[in-house]
């Protein structure tokens, strides 16, 4: 049984049609720079699913699902001075960072907005409706994912 995971990022920094262009469809998830997110990161398998959300977006929504193609490795951009995700306090012996890797599994006809969301019965505690949540790697329950795809006119 893969886990589920929804994945935040934003539009403007990197969108589902960015993932859709990228070669394989396939991307690493880098950058992540919390270290409860980053624990979910380390938790993936391959074969888990994830929704892709763009945050910082009009609407913010659920636009797809990627799957994960590669386990949790050191985020080497930690190590890099020049990137944005550098981190003076990794490095290659002691890597404090991790990505993923995913590929783009289908883009939704219809994005689901946050708003759509809320107030859907079984998506009350769903880690991304919840008050304060800013978490960009989330948990999400089995039932919460089939709720959400069946809202997205696919099968859960």
């Amino acid at each position: 049984m893969p886990a589920y995971w929804l994945l935040k990022s934003e539009p403007s920094t990197f969108s589902i049609e960015d993932l859709a262009r990228s070669p394989k469809r396939t991307t690493c998830w880098e950058g992540v720079r919390n270290y409860q997110a980053r624990n979910f990161l380390r938790s993936m398998a391959v074969g888990d699913l994830a929704f892709f959300y763009h945050s910082n977006a009009d609407p913010p929504a659920i636009v797809g699902i990627v799957d994960v193609v590669k386990a949790a490795y050191p985020d080497s951009y930690a190590w890099q001075p020049e990137s944005r995700y550098f981190d003076e306090k990794s490095s290659e012996q002691n890597p404090r960072w991790v990505m993923v890797d995913v590929r783009l599994n289908k883009v939704l006809r219809t994005p689901l907005s946050l708003e759509s969301l809320r107030g859907v019965k079984g998506l009350e505690k769903m880690e991304l409706l919840r008050k304060g949540s800013r978490l960009s790697v989330q948990p999400v329950r089995e039932s919460e994912w089939k709720i959400i795809v069946r809202l997205s006119g696919g099968k859960a």
